[in-house]
């Protein structure tokens, strides 16, 4: 660590993650940031199936852009669970652990001998944190736990896009990254716990849970407004509850948002004359949000987004010239967060990634040791734990 780890919260925290792909790497992540040691406990010769997951056509050092993002400074302990001897290292470093993550499909880790139950008694204050899917039980139960899959059963993607675009999922893995956050905080509550009393705690949740938590909001209203369907905006929809002006819009040279406002004080920033019919009527900006919407996005192609800007911040009106990634890493805004890192590993691959986004007591969390080789620590983990 570039940093001082025994500052770190989680220092001294041993976690096994024997997980793959990207949400239970995704947690065990977050608790390295914190400080705690993760290994990653991979098959022989084939490892994480993430590490064939291409973003793009990018590989970095014989591995994906992925598996480097989501495994940065991990140890790699390479274990085939089809061999007794392997099998029965393994459960002698779940003793010593803290916490072991999984993500199997429902009923391969018991046949493994590796669920919950079995191991508590190898460990007692053991914490012990499960992804699925679709949970243990249901018509769900056995179908693969893929992220654009659940987010397909969630309903979330009627909330994306224009309402005449159909369903429009995220162009990120939410599902996914959603359950590791989330399994994350339930494994440091149980932390806690497991600190004040010794017992441990056996965390669950799933990539529809997480998917269903995301939406409570919208999903509270359709639950008391009669169970309406969510309505899109058909014209540069931000949000299927918002009124107008809530959206992106062109101007002469890129594009602008703007997040919610009164429409009369928009009107009399920007002096459009023909949003004059809805002064003062509140219920229309929901119900005439399309009509409103073309009206304001006439105007603002008439000017650059720096014109616009420079009119509407003064007003403090809630808006944002909208970047994309060059503009952004481009940016003083970005820059003074300081928020990436160069990791390095031992054979000389060097990977630019991000970093955690947390500050502790005033420290940014960094690493400075990338993803690992399969089985790279192998033989010293062997010989630390005697395994």
């Amino acid at each position: 660590m570039t940093n001082e780890k025994d500052d770190l919260p989680l220092s001294g925290v041993l976690v096994l993650d024997m997980c793959q792909f990207l949400s239970g790497p995704y947690c065990s992540l977050r608790l390295q940031d914190l400080g705690a040691r993760v290994i990653k406990i991979e098959r022989p010769g084939l490892g994480d199936l993430s590490r064939r997951l291409y973003l793009s056509d990018t590989e970095i050092g014989g591995d994906s852009t992925i598996f480097h993002a989501i495994n940065r400074s991990k140890e790699s302990l390479a274990i085939d669970m089809k061999s007794a001897d392997d099998l029965a290292a393994l459960k002698k470093l779940i003793a010593k652990a803290d916490v072991v993550l999984q993500n199997f499909r429902p009923g391969v880790i018991k046949r493994l001998g590796l669920d919950y139950e079995t191991v508590r008694a190898l460990n007692p204050g053991l914490v012990y944190g499960s992804i699925t899917g679709y949970g243990d039980e249901g018509p769900w139960v056995m179908r693969p736990g893929q992220d654009l899959l659940a987010q397909a059963r969630s309903g979330v993607m009627w909330l994306n896009g224009d309402e005449d675009q159909g369903p429009v999922p995220f162009g990120l893995a939410i599902a996914d990254m959603l359950a590791g956050a989330a399994l994350a905080q339930g494994v440091l509550a149980a932390l806690v716990k497991q600190g004040r009393t010794g017992k441990g705690a056996h965390i669950e949740t799933s990539l529809m849970e997480a998917l269903i938590d995301l939406q409570f909001e919208v999903l509270t209203t359709h639950l008391n407004d009669g169970r309406r369907p969510p309505k899109r905006s058909t014209y540069r929809s931000a949000h299927a509850y918002l009124s107008a002006p809530y959206g992106v819009y062109e101007t002469a040279d890129g594009w602008l948002a703007l997040a919610m406002m009164p429409i009369d004080q928009l009107a009399d920033v920007l002096g459009i004359e023909a949003l004059a019919p809805y002064r003062g009527k509140t219920e229309t900006w929901f119900t005439s949000r399309d009509g409103i919407k073309k009206i304001i996005a006439e105007t603002l192609k008439e000017h650059t987004t720096d014109h616009w800007l420079s009119i509407l911040e003064p007003a403090d009106i809630w808006c944002s010239k909208v970047l994309d990634w060059p503009e952004l890493l481009d940016h003083a805004g970005f820059k003074v967060l300081d928020m990436l890192q160069t990791v390095t590993r031992d054979d000389c691959v060097e990977i630019q990634t991000t970093r955690s986004p947390l500050r502790i007591n005033g420290m940014r969390v960094r690493t400075d040791r990338a993803a690992p080789k399969i089985g790279e620590q192998s033989a010293s983990i062997r010989a630390e734990f005697n395994l």
